[in-house]
């Protein structure tokens, strides 16, 4: 079964594919809460007993604008809300009109219901910072190796490396940028986080 955008009615409710082979996920905001469909499971989650949201960017290799939103329940558990779904086994496709208005309403309704929950954007703290240390060892190294192909001469692979780093920092820099961990409020939704 393909879910496409135009089958996600604005806001109320949401679906996607999580695989190619298995069943849509299946999410819809009533007036009870957050009803949710997963691999046969299914459950409804007050708004009030959402305990916390995570919002981050994570692109894959099959779709490399793809968002994702975390959602933790007071008693334990999590459900994950992503902004694409697969099509075929060669296509990933965005949902991202269904996914950034599906959230927004989420986080309306919650707020209506006086939720305190916990929002946060990006990846955890540690996370970011193991991350940001070794983008900063890499950085070392593609200097060294750059400052020894200058000096012994290899201009072709001194360019190479070059190159590398730019395509390196263009690729990956979106992506610790919109991935800085930070709270937000329910009325300020981070739109570097919504496709």
């Amino acid at each position: 079964m393909q879910v496409s955008e135009a089958e996600v009615p604005s806001g109320e409710s949401y679906a996607y594919k999580a695989s190619l082979i298995g069943s849509a996920h299946r999410f819809e905001l009533t007036d009870e809460g957050l009803s949710w469909h997963i691999s046969g499971r299914s459950g409804l989650w007050r708004y009030d007993e959402i305990s916390a949201i995570r919002l981050s960017f994570r692109p894959v290799s099959m779709q490399q604008h793809r968002f994702r939103a975390d959602v933790s329940h007071a008693g334990g558990g999590r459900i994950r809300i992503l902004s694409t779904s697969w099509q075929s086994p060669a296509l990933v496709a965005p949902q991202d009109n269904g996914f950034r208005d599906f959230i927004v309403a989420l986080h309306a309704r919650m707020a209506k219901a006086g939720s305190r929950a916990t929002l946060t954007a990006g990846l955890g703290r540690t996370t970011y910072a193991a991350v940001l240390a070794f983008l900063a060892v890499l950085a070392v190294a593609m200097t060294g190796l750059l400052i020894r192909a200058l000096m012994i001469g290899e201009f072709a692979g001194a360019l190479f490396i070059l190159g590398f780093a730019a395509l390196f920092t263009w690729q990956v820099g979106g992506f610790v940028r919109r991935n800085q961990p930070q709270s937000y409020s329910f009325d300020r939704v981070p739109k570097a986080l919504l496709p």
